[in-house]
């Protein structure tokens, strides 16, 4: 097995530094949403111009370069131990070139490790063997902003009148937006998991988040709920950074997911505008990104 960590620190250095075309392209197209003059136009372009600076320079997209959540789809045969050492020397490289922000705070003592290398859960990495010979690495870089505004809801919940049916994951979800405000950093991505037990709710509702924004639901019924819930997201009125306007949500994405008969659990993952993600595939000597 080869050291992948160069590979890695480069897979690193671009979700930091270079928006995705799918969510630059969206945040182009909001901007024509939006009124000459007004606040939320304004923001939209403040966004587009660091983007473009951020992608010139290879520095961050926004100074807290958040939480990096690696998902690791290995084939049979390779070493996670070593692929979890590769992952966090490129972290730490990473970090001391300034792509990454020190981020890794001791709860207890509160102190900054300096590299954002901490326990075992950070920087956050998950396993998954699969059939086949190529390596996927998909990471996500998520701020702490939109990671305090994400919910999740145990239905049936009587304060908001929701059941247990898509109906009251729409309103679960909605609530969620109104009480981000501008908070969330929006205008936000939401992904939603419906389902499952709490750990593994909130991993699909951060692991359906890797889906393009153009990428339509594979499920009829969710596609419609997904275009639904971006379109009504739009109407609370909350606009960039919280100044009103046009544009709340640039995207939805759900995932169904197996329950016990006693829980049903909705997830929600709010991310910002940063729509840090990047995916880094190895076949053979061959490493390409997206």
């Amino acid at each position: 097995m080869k050291d992948l960590s160069e590979a890695i620190l480069e897979l690193i250095r671009l979700a930091a530094t270079d928006l995705p075309p799918d969510v630059e392209n969206s945040l182009r197209k909001a901007i024509e949403r939006e009124t000459p003059g007004s606040a939320a136009r304004g923001a939209l372009e403040s966004i587009l111009k660091n983007v473009d600076l951020a992608r010139q320079h290879s520095t961050p997209i926004c100074q807290d370069t958040g939480t990096p959540i690696f998902y690791v789809y290995h084939p049979e045969g390779w070493s996670t131990r070593r692929l979890r050492e590769q992952i966090r020397q490129a972290v730490a490289e990473a970090t001391e070139r300034t792509y990454l922000r020190p981020n890794a705070v001791d709860a207890l003592s509160g102190k900054n490790s300096g590299n954002n290398l901490g326990d075992e859960h950070f920087p956050s990495i998950h396993f998954e063997e699969i059939n086949g010979e190529e390596l996927r690495i998909e990471l996500m870089l998520k701020g702490g902003g939109c990671e305090n505004v994400g919910a999740q809801y145990t239905m049936p919940n009587s304060a908001l009148g929701a059941g247990r049916d898509l109906a009251g994951v729409r309103k679960a979800a909605l609530d969620a937006v109104h009480k981000a405000q501008g908070k969330g950093c929006a205008p936000g991505i939401l992904g939603i998991a419906v389902g499952g037990d709490r750990g593994s709710s909130y991993y699909a509702s951060k692991e359906v988040l890797f889906r393009q924004l153009d990428e339509p639901n594979p499920d009829a019924t969710l596609a419609a709920l997904e275009d639904r819930l971006t379109d009504e997201a739009n109407q609370l009125g909350i606009g960039p950074m919280g100044f009103g306007g046009q544009t709340t949500v640039l995207g939805t994405k759900i995932t169904g997911m197996h329950r016990l008969p006693a829980s049903f659990f909705v997830s929600i993952s709010y991310m910002c505008w940063a729509y840090r993600r990047r995916r880094m595939t190895v076949l053979g000597d061959q490493v390409t990104y997206e």
